[in-house]
């Protein structure tokens, strides 16, 4: 039966007794780890979110009715200690951060009792994700998952003090906003006072935090939700958490600045891990040609060579249509890696099918120098010779090769180097190599919608020296953005905003926007434009993925306390779900299935 902590007041966590409070009389509460009756002693294991503490109960030096009642004590019940500090009596637990000492009670209080849990509350469960997901309240109760969450709490309150002290406001921003369909899709909220209308939630405070700087605010920061339709993947959330940021009369290397000395606080004091500044810069053609990726893992080599002025002419068809094509042959080498089991090079074939490449060409260099190959037979002996010695191949090596249209090739192969890395432990999570990239394209174009669309988003700063290609060859305008990436994954993404009217007209041009298209859906941003706007630009990080990254997990779901899964749902609050048929209809909102089939009579 639970009990009252009238008249208990808690005097220290868990994992706050020390060795310094040795002969004192401490009071603790929380959740039983583990219960070991001895007969005549009683090991509790009592924890809460500093850690564990081991409390001792003993048969004849603790009263009788304390005594009986810690031997009811099973997992997961909330409990009250009142005790005396005193130095471990059996062997020293190094394991713990109170492992030198233990609680000798005198007093106990069965706070709450507890069913068993579905599953064991211990780090590095096993337990499947969906039930943990399901049960998450108790999940949360496990240490390593504690920790992660106390990480970002840190984060952000390190944040919030490094930025104050830069000169940053902190101003938030609606949460329901106007839809502009310019990116991925918008989380839409029906307006009951105005029937047939809907608010958006944002996907960014973009074009509000643009508008701060129109007023005048200099430097806004913000740690702000943000809502985005879109599939899911492991790094991804339709609910995800920002850093946001923006500063006004500055240009790139002001907002990399202090970005840099951000990141260098936030992992000295958090990780105790030196970034030595400046971070390493690289521009976005330079990223794809040699990595194969906008977002390059540098923590190992395996970089992509161009062989196809090497393969040219020979009479394998595989390179030759690719070139014939307009696209290009490159490779990568795998060091060390001739002795691969054919087995395993075919997973590795099967592997980059999944990108939509046709295939994969090889070239295992054996000990004694010699090859085999997948393709050996359609080139001649110096054109292999000349193959290997452009791809640096020694004894021993592994060289692999994809031949197709030069954007797929260049995917396919950053994929590949990063899997076959993964395959060769090369992707160490103690190792933090940060990367600007910089100098991206301004526009792709869109196949689907057959026209450009923004690489970042219509606000973004062409380089001015590229302006003058922005009517006569779109594709070949960089823009003024740039990206950081740690470890592969992109954590933060910005750019230098546009804030010269005819600049801006020129991109909504090159978007195929009208001037009345424009106003319609940007037409309260613009309007402030023509009030007098300052220069500005902007940053902001993906918080999930930052602490994903420092709590060296491999899902952000470790580092959400409440996350959705895969199919956009949460499995413990059954969210989404439906709603009264009165709620619908105050909305004027009729729900039709689509995709049901008529059942047949």
């Amino acid at each position: 039966m639970a009990e009252s902590m009238t008249g208990l007041k808690r005097t220290h966590r868990c994992a706050e007794v020390s060795t310094s409070n040795i002969g004192e009389q401490v009071t603790v509460m929380g959740w039983v780890q583990k219960n070991r009756n001895k007969g005549s002693l009683i090991f509790l294991d009592l924890r809460d979110r500093s850690g564990i503490l081991q409390i001792v109960f003993e048969e004849g030096k603790t009263e009788k009715e304390v005594f009986e009642k810690a031997g009811r004590l099973r997992s997961e019940f909330v409990a009250a200690v009142v005790g005396t500090v005193a130095a471990r009596s059996g062997a020293v637990n190094k394991n713990l951060a109170t492992g030198e000492i233990e609680l000798i009670a005198k007093e106990l209080r069965i706070l709450s009792e507890a069913e068993t849990p579905p599953f064991p509350i211990e780090e590095d469960s096993k337990t499947k994700e969906e039930l943990r997901l399901k049960y998450r309240c108790l999940d949360l109760r496990r240490s390593d998952l504690q920790r992660n969450l106390m990480m970002r709490s840190r984060a952000a309150n390190i944040t919030r003090q490094f930025l104050t002290e830069e000169g940053f406001l902190e101003i938030e921003t609606p949460m329901l906003t106007k839809s502009t369909p310019e990116g991925a899709r918008d989380y839409l909220v029906p307006s009951r006072v105005h029937p047939g209308n809907f608010y958006a939630l944002p996907q960014s405070p973009q074009i509000f935090k643009q508008l701060l700087m129109c007023s005048g605010f200099d430097r806004y920061f913000q740690i702000v939700k943000c809502f985005r339709d879109e599939d899911l993947r492991a790094d991804r959330q339709p609910e995800f958490t920002q850093i946001d940021m923006e500063l006004s009369f500055v240009d790139v290397d002001d907002v990399i600045d202090v970005n840099e000395r951000l990141l260098q606080r936030l992992f000295k004091e958090i990780l105790d891990v030196e970034i030595s500044l400046p971070i390493p810069r690289m521009t976005w053609k330079e990223a794809m040609e040699r990595f194969g990726s906008d977002k390059p893992d540098t923590r190992f080599g395996m970089e992509l060579t161009d062989v196809s002025e090497v393969v040219k002419g020979c009479e394998f068809a595989v390179f030759q249509n690719a070139l014939e094509s307009g696209g290009s042959v490159r490779g990568i080498n795998a060091k060390g890696q001739g002795g691969m089991p054919r087995k395993k090079i075919d997973a590795l074939v099967d592997f980059v099918k999944g990108y939509g490449a046709k295939g994969l060409a090889y070239i295992a260099i054996q000990p004694d120098g010699s090859w085999k190959s997948s393709f050996a037979k359609f080139m001649k002996e110096e054109e292999m010779k000349a193959l290997i010695a452009a791809m640096d191949g020694e004894a021993g090596d592994l060289l692999l090769f994809a031949a197709d249209r030069t954007k797929l090739v260049l995917e396919v192969l950053g994929a590949l180097r990063i899997e076959i890395a993964g395959q060769l432990g090369l992707l160490d999570k103690d190792q933090y190599n940060f990367l600007w990239v910089t100098e991206f394209p301004l526009l792709e174009w869109s196949e689907e919608e057959n026209r450009y669309t923004a690489m970042h988003h219509p606000f973004t700063m062409p380089m001015e020296e590229d302006l003058k290609y922005i009517d006569i060859d779109p594709g070949r305008v960089r823009a003024k953005a740039y990206d950081i990436v740690l470890n592969g994954t992109e954590i933060g993404g910005g750019s230098v905003r546009i804030h010269q009217n005819d600049v801006q007209e020129k991109m909504f041009e090159a978007l195929g926007f009208t001037k009345e298209s424009a106003y319609e859906r940007f037409g309260f941003l613009l309007n402030a434009f023509r009030y007098g706007v300052p220069p500005h630009a902007g940053l902001a990080y993906g918080l999930d993925r930052l602490i994903m990254l420092m709590a060296k997990t491999d899902s952000i779901r470790d580092v959400i306390a409440f996350p959705k899964v895969k199919d956009a749902s949460c499995l413990m609050s059954e969210a989404p779900n439906i709603v009264d048929e009165k709620q619908l209809a105050e909305l004027g909102i009729a729900v039709v299935v689509q995709g049901k089939e008529e059942s047949e009579g």
